[in-house]
């Protein structure tokens, strides 16, 4: 049986479940890369410049970590998912960087997704893909036809039952107290309700952002994320801040902070990587919104490679701090 490996990083939140289903349906067995170590961190930022974001580095950590474990890699690179709104240069490039830095990685599945291009390119790259298991047409159509169908039901299951992709990619597979964890990770008396706001790859990495859920989570917080929001309140949320956006993932930053700036939650925490152009002006758009709003606190983190556990852990307990003195002066004024 082909084994096709997936790193556990950039893209891997958002389109797991669809990519898992497409090869199995194609009778491929799916391997995929283990939690982010420090370990992999230090060999990925080996093999590229020092100015190449934290992200990217992790990303190649994760694909040296599957060399020798499987026969092909995917690294798709997605150039764009709507119309006339386009990706981060850094996955335009990911096939042909990783090739560079990579020399001994299996070979690479790197269809391209444009949607700019019309449907019939993005069927051929379908096709194209396919092709390297099977010389059906109506096979892989038929995978592909699973695939998006589970894409949307993972959606939707993040969005009916508030789970975060980890939780949500747990309960799709069946692992076992998934649904254990869901309920007992929301605490019987909550302190505040947290939203954060950034890219998958940097808000469910407990390695590099230092586990922040889990140290919300232990302080009796409740954690809101990107994914538990439908697409309208995303749109709608997006449309008052830029109107029409320009970036792939502009959503799950400005959309999805004007909404928890506006309501739902007693503060909102941005996580960015050091270097990010897209990411540094979209998180400004969310700071001035929170200042001209003047009704939800807001903390922004930036993550680099160097980034020291005890700088999170202190700003973090200062802002909660904050929150919790300024719900008791709100609880006294309204008493």
């Amino acid at each position: 049986m082909i084994k096709i490996g997936i790193p556990r990083a950039l893209l891997y939140y958002q389109y797991y479940p669809m990519w898992q289903t497409f090869f199995e349906e194609l009778g491929a067995e799916v391997v995929v890369s283990p939690p982010t170590t420090r370990l992999m961190l230090l060999n990925g930022s080996s093999r590229l410049v020092a100015d190449t974001c934290l992200p990217v580095k992790v990303f190649v950590g994760h694909v040296l970590s599957l060399v020798g474990k499987c026969d092909y890699i995917l690294i798709p690179a997605i150039r764009s998912v709507k119309s006339k709104i386009y990706n981060c240069s850094k996955f335009l490039g990911l096939p042909d960087m990783t090739r560079a830095v990579v020399p001994e990685s299996p070979p690479i599945l790197d269809i391209e997704i444009d949607v700019n291009q019309g449907k019939r390119s993005l069927y051929q790259a379908i096709y194209k893909l396919g092709r390297c298991f099977t010389w059906n047409p109506f096979k892989v159509r038929r995978a592909a036809i699973a695939a998006w169908q589970a894409h949307l039901n993972y959606l939707e299951l993040m969005t009916s039952h508030r789970l975060p992709p980890p939780q949500a990619i747990e309960k799709i597979a069946g692992v076992a107290e998934a649904e254990r964890r869901t309920h007992s990770s929301q605490p019987a008396s909550t302190q505040a309700t947290i939203a954060l706001i950034g890219h998958p790859y940097l808000l469910y990495d407990e390695h590099i952002n230092h586990r922040l859920i889990h140290r919300l989570e232990q302080a009796h917080n409740k954690v809101l994320t990107p994914e538990m929001l439908t697409a309208e309140e995303l749109q709608s949320a997006t449309a008052r801040v830029v109107g029409r956006a320009y970036w792939t993932y502009e959503g799950e930053v400005v959309g999805v902070g004007e909404h928890y700036l506006r309501s739902g939650a007693d503060g909102v925490i941005g996580i960015m990587v050091f270097g990010c152009g897209p990411d540094s002006v979209m998180m400004d758009m969310v700071k001035r919104q929170a200042a001209r709003l003047r009704a939800t606190p807001f903390m922004s983190i930036t993550l680099e490679e160097h980034t020291a556990e005890a700088g999170i852990v202190t700003r973090l307990e200062a802002f909660l701090d904050m929150i919790d003195r300024r719900k008791r002066r709100q609880s006294k004024v309204y008493a």
